[in-house]
């Protein structure tokens, strides 16, 4: 009884589908082992606090973000905000959930197309193995865009492949449905009705199905019109809107060559094998260039052979090329490459993260026969029954030599230990402490990139448990001014640079200007300028640095004023406004933390 029960478990295609969701499960603590180790990063920061800025509203949801429309990852960056700020156990929790979800959504397409066999496992083991993916897997704002694209595609065409088979019309709903799910997060969205489009015509009978086309028209047509208007009415950072800028035909087809055989074929065959940092937490493709020929080597003969033995084989690779020009290159034609170019931007593996589920689907409609299909083979199959297993295995082990190579980094580890230690920087201080409002270090987000969403006040502020006085420089009596070090404490203001020393009494200083030489000549630039005095009553003191004057309060008995000047001289001149001054100790040059101070916290957080 036990074995018939045994043989009955194995021809229904549950043991198949058992050992697939096994695999989701162990890929899932394999893959948390980096996940954990992983970090908030660069614009990461900035969508925080965005969010945490804003209402939950439309011109937030729908603004454009550099050519990506992602109202559900905005929204879900306007929760994360409010659930602990930068919540990285959170981050952690939805990134493995939402990747077993693509992996079993990947798996229900597989079975659903191909039938309960083994062979569905070689795709699904794909998926789960590719390098390709790891690179978006360490970056939030990249899983919030991708992970639910790569639930959306799979699970829509399921839900298409019903239709096509019972045309039930509640499956077409449902595709539409897991459509515009992924449109809400990720701007590849529209081509799942694409894919569905070739998997009718090539696979599933190409009937008439004009009802679920109208209504696939129906939910990309209002996306179109919607996504056309806020790319070309959003605001981006640099306070200009969008225009669509094309590379140059050589760059072009360069960046396209290099995205197709240095990032997606090597990866699909286990690649890069090895990585280029970028900072200490992120890194990119660096395929070395005989293994790069060697994997279109390998990757040409998989796809001659395919197409000698299976029908419309040609046609998954061809879809696959497809997708690949007009989802994965044509989108980063349009500004990214001119930016960052042909090379930096052909080597980054989350433009392409997303296409792995396609490369999952392809190989297998290459290779196993579509369930009902009449004449897969054009040759016997049984000849190739096993030609794949030496692939496979080259594969695996290059797969997770090349994870365990990305994963040999720092990863999250710095830069969390930069924003707990700010974290506990602000919680420490007084209530109202004037803190110097300067740029976060490159390794949390580039100043360049992010501009004012890269200061300390926008990535920290909504950390502060209490009210902070921020200021972007310093400018009259500040009382105690307080500046981030390197490793995310607060120290004292230092000026660093020139030191005009008191005398032996301090300087008288009237309506007239008294002129202090200065050791060195200083360059043009934005200087600050420290004045210790002594005054009887409150007065302005009006300091001159070449052609350049500012004019800034000073207080009444012994005290410092901060003067911001931007200018060049060899002498420095200063004049009251009001009742005399008396100055003391003069220095001109950057705010910088003391170093002979104790700062806070004593320690870096580890």
């Amino acid at each position: 009884m036990a074995t018939v029960r045994a043989r009955h478990w194995l021809r229904g295609g549950d043991a198949v589908l058992a050992a697939g969701a096994v695999m989701v499960a162990v890929q899932l603590v394999w893959k948390f082992e980096l996940v954990r180790r992983t970090y908030f990063r660069q614009d990461d920061f900035m969508f925080i606090a965005r969010g945490l800025e804003s209402q939950l509203s439309w011109d937030y949801l729908m603004r454009i973000d550099f050519g990506h429309l992602m109202p559900g990852a905005f929204a879900i960056h306007w929760v994360m905000g409010r659930l602990g700020v930068y919540n990285d156990v959170l981050a952690h929790g939805l990134t493995i959930g939402l990747q077993a979800a693509a992996g079993l959504a990947l798996l229900r397409l597989l079975r659903l197309l191909f039938g309960p066999r083994p062979a569905i496992l070689v795709p699904l083991g794909f998926f789960l193995l590719t390098p390709m993916t790891i690179p978006g897997l360490s970056w939030w704002a990249v899983v919030a865009e991708t992970l639910p694209f790569q639930i959306a595609l799979p699970m829509a065409l399921c839900s298409h492949v019903l239709f096509t088979r019972t045309g039930r019309m509640r499956h077409a709903v449902a595709a539409a449905g897991w459509t515009a799910f992924g449109m809400v997060f990720f701007v590849k969205a529209p081509f799942i009705p694409v894919l569905a489009f070739v998997l009718t015509v090539g696979w599933l009978g190409g009937r008439r199905l004009w009802r679920a086309w109208l209504l696939y028209l129906g939910v990309l047509v209002p996306y179109a019109v919607v996504f056309f208007r806020q790319l070309f009415t959003s605001v981006q950072l640099t306070n200009d809107t969008f225009h669509a800028e094309l590379p140059a035909a050589g760059v072009a087809v360069k960046a396209a060559w290099t995205l197709l055989t240095g990032s997606l074929v090597p990866t699909s065959l286990g690649g890069p094998w090895r990585w280029q940092s970028i900072g200490e937490d992120y890194a990119l493709a660096a395929t070395p260039p005989v293994l790069g020929w060697a994997s279109v080597a390998v990757a040409a003969v998989a796809v001659t052979v395919s197409v000698m033995w299976r029908r419309r084989a040609w046609l998954a690779w061809l879809t696959l090329l497809g997708y690949f020009l007009l989802a994965d290159v044509a989108p980063i034609m349009l500004g990214r490459v001119e930016t960052l170019g042909p090379d930096l931007s052909g080597f980054e593996l989350r433009y392409v993260s997303s296409t792995a589920v396609v490369v999952a689907l392809a190989i297998g409609l290459a290779f196993i026969p579509v369930q009902g299909e009449e004449q897969p083979w054009r040759r016997p199959s049984t000849r190739l029954r096993w030609a794949w297993a030496p692939v496979a295995a080259a594969f695996a082990a290059g797969s997770v030599w090349s994870v365990a190579a990305y994963a040999d980094r720092p990863l999250g580890a710095n830069v969390r230990s930069y924003v707990r230690t700010a974290e506990a920087a602000l919680a420490r201080v007084p209530a109202g402490s004037v803190v110097l409002d300067t740029h976060v270090p490159p390794k949390v987000a580039f100043a360049a990139f992010f501009y004012d969403y890269a200061r300390h006040s926008r990535v920290l502020g909504p950390t502060a448990p209490h009210g902070i006085s921020w200021t972007s420089r310093l400018a009259g009596p500040v009382a105690d001014p307080l500046i981030f070090d390197r490793q995310g404490r607060l120290s004292p203001v230092r000026i660093d640079g020139i030191t005009i020393p008191a005398g032996a009494a301090c300087t008288p200083v009237g309506r007239d200007e008294v002129r202090f030489r200065l050791p060195t000549a200083l360059g043009y630039g934005e200087h600050t300028v420290q004045i210790s005095y002594l005054n009887g009553a409150e007065t302005t003191l009006n300091v001159r640095l070449g052609l350049a004057q500012t004019a800034v309060p000073a207080g009444e008995n012994l005290g410092r004023t901060f003067a911001p000047i931007t200018g060049a001289g060899a002498e420095l001149a200063i004049r009251a406004i009001g009742p005399a001054s008396c100055v003391g100790e003069i220095r001109i040059g950057a705010p910088v933390p003391a170093e002979d101070a104790a700062p806070v916290p004593p320690q870096p957080v580890r």
